[in-house]
């Protein structure tokens, strides 16, 4: 599919839920996020009819997102039904790596192509202030079950401001150091390493959700979030609400408004969103 600015547009990144069990200082606040009732979250069902809509007009990579995807019950099964779809190329997981351990090996074996964790550090006790409380024991056992079972594996590195890494220097904070030991880390274990420089912390408080920019000229994605709307662009308040007696319309609608830049004038909580 292509929008109004001849951009082709394949990527499709499904929110299974807004869930997460971190609370990770860059992404939300302290308290949380409100969540959606669960009555009114996609059923599997329900992603699996708009996924093949997707397919067959010309989306050809889906990812998994969350909030943490992997709190879901059963995530193996969606990703089994979704794999056999007719068109779909590459179907792969955003996670935060704490409960992967556990299904790496089912996930490959239905039919996951590749698993992005996002870890920011490899030191314990600067995970366990940035998490507000997480364990990072079981991410490394979760990154080892994956590469156990050859599923590719990148890991993605927020860049720390000074601000938010001085707050966090009593926990032990290596700072740069620290994502060089990331990239180490990810180098011995055959994983790419994503450093996501561009998006520095710079501009925020060291506490709450964090606003990213986006790749406007070159964006080829659309977003399902959990609660079944489709969202054109992060960075404006354009949503789509996902007709599922009319989901091929429910795109072309979202394609028709999607704009060509964002505003950034609309931060986000990632955990809703998928990052």
């Amino acid at each position: 599919m292509y929008d109004r600015f001849g951009r082709s547009i394949e990527y499709l990144r499904i929110s299974v839920t807004d869930r997460c069990n971190l609370r990770c200082r860059y992404c939300m606040d302290e308290e949380g996020i409100p969540l959606l009732p669960k009555e009114q979250i996609l059923s599997y069902e329900a992603i699996i009819q708009i996924a093949r809509t997707a397919c067959s007009l010309g989306f050809t990579k889906i990812r998994l997102t969350g909030g943490e995807p992997l709190v879901r019950s059963n995530l193996v099964y969606l990703v089994r039904e979704l794999a056999h779809i007719p068109g779909l190329k590459t179907l792969a997981l955003t996670t935060n790596g704490t409960l992967l351990a556990d299904q790496a090996a089912a996930l490959k074996a239905a039919g996951l192509q590749k698993v992005n964790v996002s870890l920011d550090t490899l030191d314990p006790e600067f995970f366990r202030w940035l998490t507000r409380g997480g364990d990072l024991a079981p991410v490394v056992e979760g990154l080892r079950a994956a590469q156990k079972v050859d599923l590719p594996i990148k890991i993605n590195t927020v860049v720390l401001s000074s601000s938010l890494l001085t707050a966090g220097k009593a926990a032990g904070t290596a700072g740069e150091q620290d994502i060089e030991q990331v990239r180490a880390f990810a180098s011995s274990i055959g994983a790419e390493h994503q450093c996501i420089a561009q998006y520095r912390l710079g501009d925020i408080k060291t506490e709450g959700p964090y606003e990213r920019p986006p790749p406007c000229e070159n964006c080829n994605r659309l977003r399902l979030l959990a609660n079944g709307t489709l969202r054109p662009c992060l960075h404006s308040d354009l949503a789509v609400p996902i007709n599922m007696n009319d989901i091929e319309g429910s795109f072309q609608q979202a394609l028709r408004i999607k704009p060509y830049r964002g505003d950034r004038c609309h931060p986000q909580d990632l955990t809703q969103i998928g990052g």
